[in-house]
């Protein structure tokens, strides 16, 4: 098992375990974890789980593909440099501890 830290938009933060192979959408969605929404289950085409990274958990991630960048770009929230999807995040045990941001909004 692995943790996950979940910061959310009031300002209160939420650490729930995880099995490897999760994605954060999943984790997030599972949990009961607040604004994230993950409308599409997963597939990658919808950007309601967009969240923010701490910097040296992005750097330690390999650079979204072209489809998840795509829709980071029409993300209801702002888009920031350490912006993922949390649907294409899976978690392993080297990312145990990771960190992640939920913006404020994921809908217009």
């Amino acid at each position: 098992m692995l943790k996950v830290h979940y910061r959310l938009s009031d300002g209160s933060s939420l650490t729930v375990t995880a099995v490897p192979g999760t994605s954060l959408m999943q984790l997030a969605v599972d949990q009961g974890v607040p604004g994230i929404l993950g409308r599409c289950g997963g597939y990658c085409n919808c950007g309601t789980c967009h969240v923010y990274l701490d910097p040296a958990w992005a750097a330690a991630l390999p650079a979204p593909s072209v489809e998840e960048d795509t829709l980071l770009s029409d993300c209801a929230a702002e888009r920031r440099a350490t912006s993922r999807l949390g649907c294409q995040v899976k978690l392993t045990q080297e990312l145990d501890g990771i960190t992640v941001t939920v913006p404020s909004r994921q809908e217009p």
